[in-house]
Order: structure tokens, then C-alpha cells, then sequence
């Protein structure tokens, strides 16, 4: 295994100046990430805070326990109690297979950064992953996408939750998952490690009674010996230890709902938008009635309803929710990064693109809650490219960075052009050039004689245009097919570097690389140097 960083050109104005440290944009922030004393400072404010350590400790063996977290993870966890302990942290939705490949990179950037972090403070840092068990939204994680006939297709688990319920509240329908599993492996050419894998992740969907159960386990049979601390957000005896957080945002609802529009508003005015729905009504809380999550909205009268009236909520009854029943609340985009600053001693936030474009704007809703915005650390971000990708890389003379950055659709067609000499399209336009010259007597003719003859002549020549155009796009077809074997290798490097007109972290996932690799793939990239300050690495296998 090969690392080599690029640089990719980033289509996100904000991202690409919070790398080169524009001022504008640090001003955001409270921490710049690649600063040479960012953990020192970080540390030094930290201890202005206090956190729930031994509480959060017992919870914490709770959740891990529930899905037999491997002695690595229980051992970290119970580092937490240390009061010079940090975390970094950053979280996901618990998708299938653990999701697009971004998932697994975002694990590997906080076990990364926690491992360097330690081995220069000199004090515990544990890798905390925090799973989105709060959103409803089972679409977005009900499906992955296998490469088949040089384009990606979808995998859909049939199964149609009754209700628009958090994702931690939808029972697993195992029979369904284990169709689709058997569906998705049949897809897949069978190497020597598919058998065991198959049995194995099989087994895993056997011990879990969720869809975040299954993701929870795979991720420990992932990095068994990193001592990755899991926690689902919408765990019942989390939530009670989040009780006193909630009250704390309520009471101060009106300041971190008003910073955070000013600060949206300014980033539009610079050119730098946001993706977040934005308003003064909104609470960034939601209330879980009936099975099905309300989001919340404050009315001129000072009350709190549902986004579609669903419910009506006084300033006292919400407050007695947070005390007496805080499993029936949680976090919007905004108010999730307040609660795990709140609950965690966070040395530093790992974010993708979209989250630090969100982050940008919250700023004044941690200043509203009394504490600073953790650093926030862009995520790892790789291309997988496996030895026959290298080949056809090699064959077309084709940079990695390019193909990753564009795709090769320009130089297929460069390419098939080259294989006919002189090219068909020069050909074609020449001879459409003689027969305008030699068209051009009957033509003038024509005019001569009548305007309706005139315009025959010129039907004429389009006519004989278009056959010609025929001509050229059946020669073009023949040479294809002539050259199918050359041209799908292009189909392949699109596929696999260039799916969807993306990043192969979009749309990949990990079960072709671990049938190909083996469970162990993912670990070994943690044995390698990576910088953050890279856009992109790519990981030649």
C-alpha cells in the first residue's frame, strides 16, 4: 500500500479558503486546526469546562457494551475518567454497510488525529464516533451502490418503516436485510476472502435488533484494536445525561437562534452559502410525538409548535420535557454540535465539507452557551485505486489527480479519434466542404429560376449533409466496437475514480475493497503518514 497526496480543486469557496487560512473565514472558527499550538490553547480553555466524566463513563460502557465492544474500546472508555482525557470526535448516519466510503474515512481521520494528538500532549485522547441515531431520514441510508456494467446501480433494502421514526427506534426487518445481503454479494466475483465475509457480516446482522446495531458492530469488526468509543445520540440513558444541556439551549434559544442567522446571513453577503435551513422562528430542537420527530418553531406568542402544528408547547412544559423526559427531545444540525461539546471534553471536531460549511455559522451559538467552538479539523479524504486501475492509468499515460478531478470522458474520445488517421471528423467536414463548393453552381442555378426551386436546392444540400453525418456516426460506432476491449478500460477508470461525475467516497462503498482486501484493508491505511492539510490522498493497493 501506496499513500500519495494531491490536490484537488474544491468547487466550495469556504473550504478551500479555511485551508489557506483566509482571515474571513478563520474569524468563524475560534481555532485554526493546523495552527502549531492549536492542542495546548485547546487544552488550556478546556479546563474552564466541566463535564459529566463518571456518569458519562457508566453510560458509555452501557452503549458499547450492548454491542460487544471489543476490550480496546472498554479500555479507552475508561480513560475518559481522567480528568487530562480528551476526545476527538466527529459522527455519521448509521448507514448500511456502514455507508458511502466517507464513513469509514471520517473513522480513520479521528483514529488518526487521536493517535497524533496523544503521542504529542503526552495525555489520553480517545476516538469518540457519534452515530446519528436521531435522524429519521431511512432513504438516506437504506441502500448501497455496487459497480455493475461500468455504471454504479443501486441496492435498496425493502423495508418501509410504518412510521417516520428515529433511525435507533426502526426495528430491524432481518429477513429483508439478508435478501438484500445475499442480493449484493451475488454481484460480487468471489475471491478468497468472500465466503468468510459473507458468514461473517451475516452474523453480525443476526446479533442486531437494529439498523444502528448493525452498524455499531461492523464498525468494531473494523477496528477491533483501535479502541474506537462509540455512542448513538439517541440512546435513552445518553439522553438523561443530556438533560440539563437541553434546558441550558431553551433558556438560551432566542441568542443562539438569532447569532446563528445573522452569521448565515453573512456568509451568503460573502459568497461562502450554506446549505441549512434558516430562520428567527426556528428552535433547533426537535420533539419526538408519537413516534415521529416535529421539529419545533417559535411563535410570536413565545410558544413552541410543530413545523406543521403537530403539537403546542409552552416555555414550562418544554423545560419539564428536558427534566423529566429528555429521551423525547433532540438535535437539529445546529444544536448536535453544541450537545457534543457539551458532553464531551473535545480536543477536536473531524468534519467533511458540508459540516464546515455548516460549522461556519455557529459560531455565536457556542459563544451563546458559554463555550468556544472546538477545532475543527477537515476529514481525510482518499481514492482507492487497486492495482488494475494503476494499469489502465499507466496505459493511457493519465494522471490519477486528473481522472479523480475530471473523469475521462475527453480522453476516450481523444483517444478512439487518434485510432482513425486522419481523424473521421476531419475527413467528414472535408468532404461536406467539396460537396458545398461543388453544390454551389446548382445552387445559384436554382436561385436564378424560382424561390421555391432555390429552396429545394438548399434542402438538397442539407440532405446530403445529413447523410453524410450518418455515414460518420456509423463509421464512429464501427470503430467502437473495433475498440471496445480499449475503450471499457476508460469505462472502468471512470467508474471507479469518477462514479456519478464525483469522488469515489460518494458513492463507493466497502464491501467490494474488503472482498477484494480482506477485513483488514482499512486498518492497514492507519499505518501510513497523512497530513490533513492535503486535500486528497490516494490509496494505490
Amino acid at each position: 500500500m501506496r499513500i500519495d497526496p494531491i490536490d484537488l480543486q474544491t468547487t466550495n469557496p469556504l473550504i478551500k479558503d479555511y485551508r489557506q487560512a483566509r482571515e474571513r473565514v478563520q474569524d468563524k472558527f475560534h481555532y485554526h486546526p493546523f495552527h502549531s499550538t492549536v492542542f495546548a490553547d485547546r487544552k488550556k480553555d478546556l479546563k474552564e469546562q466541566s463535564f459529566q466524566r463518571d456518569e458519562l463513563v457508566r453510560v458509555l460502557h452501557e452503549i458499547n457494551g450492548e454491542w460487544d465492544a471489543p476490550r480496546s474500546t472498554v479500555e479507552n472508555i475508561d480513560r475518559l475518567a481522567d480528568t487530562k482525557s480528551t476526545v476527538v470526535i466527529g459522527g455519521q448516519q448509521a448507514g448500511l454497510l456502514t455507508g458511502p466510503l466517507y464513513s469509514v474515512h471520517k473513522l480513520i481521520s479521528i483514529i488518526y488525529l487521536s493517535r497524533k494528538a496523544e503521542k504529542e500532549e503526552g495525555t489520553p485522547v480517545i476516538p469518540v464516533f457519534w452515530i446519528a441515531g436521531e435522524d429519521h431520514d431511512f432513504d438516506e441510508i437504506n441502500h448501497v451502490f455496487l459497480p455493475e456494467d461500468n455504471r454504479m446501480q443501486k441496492y435498496q433494502v425493502k423495508h418501509t418503516p410504518v412510521k417516520k421514526s428515529s433511525v435507533t427506534d426502526i426495528p430491524m426487518d432481518k429477513p429483508a436485510v439478508e435478501e438484500w445481503l445475499g442480493q449484493v454479494f451475488s454481484q460480487l466475483e468471489e475471491s478468497v476472502y468472500t465466503k468468510d465475509l459473507e458468514n461473517q457480516i451475516y452474523q453480525v446482522i443476526s446479533q442486531s435488533n437494529s439498523y444502528v446495531d448493525f452498524f455499531a458492530r461492523l464498525i468494531f469488526h473494523l477496528f477491533r484494536e483501535e479502541g474506537v468509543v462509540l455512542v448513538d445520540s439517541h440512546h435513552s440513558s445518553f439522553r438523561k445525561l443530556e438533560s440539563q444541556h437541553f434546558k441550558a439551549m431553551i433558556h438560551n434559544q432566542q441568542q443562539i437562534t438569532q447569532g446563528v442567522y445573522a452569521a448565515w446571513q453573512q456568509n451568503m453577503q460573502q459568497g461562502y452559502p450554506v446549505s441549512l435551513d434558516c430562520n428567527l422562528a426556528d428552535v433547533h430542537l426537535f420533539y419526538h410525538h408519537d413516534g415521529e420527530r416535529v421539529l419545533l418553531m417559535k411563535g410570536e406568542d413565545g410558544k413552541y409548535y410543530g413545523k406543521q402544528n403537530e403539537v403546542v408547547l409552552t416555555k414550562e412544559q418544554l423545560l419539564d420535557l428536558a427534566e423529566e423526559h429528555p429521551e423525547s427531545l433532540s438535535n437539529n444540525v445546529v444544536t448536535r454540535p453544541l450537545m457534543q461539546e457539551l458532553m464531551f471534553p473535545t480536543l477536536a471536531f473531524i468534519g467533511g465539507p458540508g459540516e464546515i460549511n455548516y460549522w461556519s455559522v455557529l459560531k455565536p451559538a457556542f459563544e451563546a452557551m458559554e463555550v468556544k467552538m472546538p477545532p475543527v479539523f477537515p476529514r481525510l479524504s482518499f481514492s482507492l485505486i487497486d492495482r488494475k486501475t494503476a494499469k489502465y492509468l499507466d496505459r493511457f499515460h493519465l494522471r490519477a489527480g486528473d481522472v479523480i478531478e475530471k473523469g475521462v470522458s475527453h480522453e476516450k474520445t481523444a483517444w478512439l479519434t487518434s485510432q482513425s488517421y486522419p481523424p473521421l471528423e476531419a475527413i467528414t467536414e472535408q468532404v461536406k466542404n467539396g460537396i458545398e463548393r461543388i453544390h454551389q453552381p446548382l445552387r445559384e442555378k436554382a436561385a436564378e429560376i424560382r424561390d421555391d426551386v432555390s429552396q429545394l436546392a438548399d434542402k438538397n444540400l442539407a440532405y446530403l449533409f445529413k447523410d453524410i453525418e450518418f455515414l460518420e456516426q456509423r463509421m464512429t460506432k464501427a470503430l467502437e466496437e473495433k475498440h471496445a476491449s480499449e475503450l471499457n478500460k476508460f469505462d472502468y477508470l471512470e467508474l471507479v475514480l469518477h462514479p456519478g461525475e464525483g469522488l469515489q467516497e460518494r458513492m463507493w462503498g466497502i464491501l467490494p475493497w474488503m472482498n477484494q482486501y480482506g477485513w483488514e484493508i482499512f486498518q492497514e491505511i492507519l499505518e501510513h503518514d497523512m497530513r490533513f492539510e492535503e486535500a486528497h490522498h490516494c490509496i494505490y493497493l
